[in-house]
Parts: structure tokens; C-alpha cells; sequence
């Protein structure tokens, strides 16, 4: 063999090896590839999953801001209510307060009327006994 025929062989000779090895390494790319594959796969169903997940939490979330609204509201209208029944006790109060002051005025009014007319009674019943004990006398006396 001439060097010309030895060149060529360890010409074809690193072309096999380079075509083995590059088969080697693509064949390992193409495993990784489908592990990789799977891999994503994998997580997208994961995703969908939490994806669902994530939906029913908000409608949850969303019902639950709902009530929350609802009865925010009713208690709302309770303190509204409580609110207008104290403005209502008030005005019974004042109205009361007035009726008592005036009652008093006019029982204070009336009071000196009264003693007044007691007096004269008690004058009256004086002066009818002191004709009475006269007439006892007189009608004695004769």
C-alpha cells in the first residue's frame, strides 16, 4: 500500500469514527428530546389542573364577595333602623320632657288655685261652726 492508499484509509477510517460518534450523540439528543417531551406533557396537564383549581377559587371567591356584600347590606339597614329608632326615643323623650314641664307649670298653677280654695273652704267651715255653736247658743239661751 502506497501512502496515498494508507492516507485514504485513515481517511475513511475518521469518517466512520466521526459517523459513529455523531449517530451516538443524536441518538442521545433524541432522548433527551422525548424526556423533555414528557416532561412538558406532564405539566401541562399540571397546569390544566391547576388552571380548574384556580377557576373554582375565584367563582368561590366571587360568591363569597357576594355574600359578604348582601349581608354587609342587610346590616346596613339594621344599624339604619336602630339609627332611626333612637332618633325616634329621643323625640318621645322630648316630648315627654315638654308634657312633664308643662304638667308641672300647670299643677304649680293650679296648686296655689287649690290651696287658695282650701283656705276659703277651711274660712268657711270656720265661720259655719261659729254660727252653728251661736245658733246652739241662742236656741239654749231661750
Amino acid at each position: 500500500m502506497t501512502v496515498t492508499g494508507i492516507s485514504l484509509l485513515i481517511i475513511a477510517v475518521s469518517f466512520l469514527l466521526i459517523a459513529i460518534f455523531l449517530v451516538k450523540t443524536l441518538r442521545v439528543a433524541s432522548q433527551t428530546m422525548k424526556s423533555v417531551s414528557g416532561t412538558i406533557e406532564k405539566m401541562e396537564s399540571q397546569v390544566e389542573g391547576i388552571t380548574t383549581e384556580s377557576q373554582n377559587l375565584i367563582q368561590k371567591t366571587n360568591t363569597m364577595v357576594d355574600e359578604v356584600k348582601e349581608r354587609s347590606q342587610s346590616i346596613y339597614t339594621f344599624f339604619d333602623t336602630v339609627d332611626h329608632v333612637g332618633t325616634s326615643v329621643d323625640q318621645v323623650n322630648d316630648s315627654f320632657q315638654k308634657l312633664s314641664k308643662g304638667v308641672e307649670q300647670e299643677s304649680i298653677k293650679h296648686s296655689e288655685d287649690v290651696s287658695k280654695a282650701m283656705k276659703w273652704g277651711e274660712a268657711a267651715i270656720n265661720l259655719y261652726v261659729k254660727w252653728k255653736k251661736r245658733k246652739r247658743g241662742v236656741q239654749k239661751a231661750s
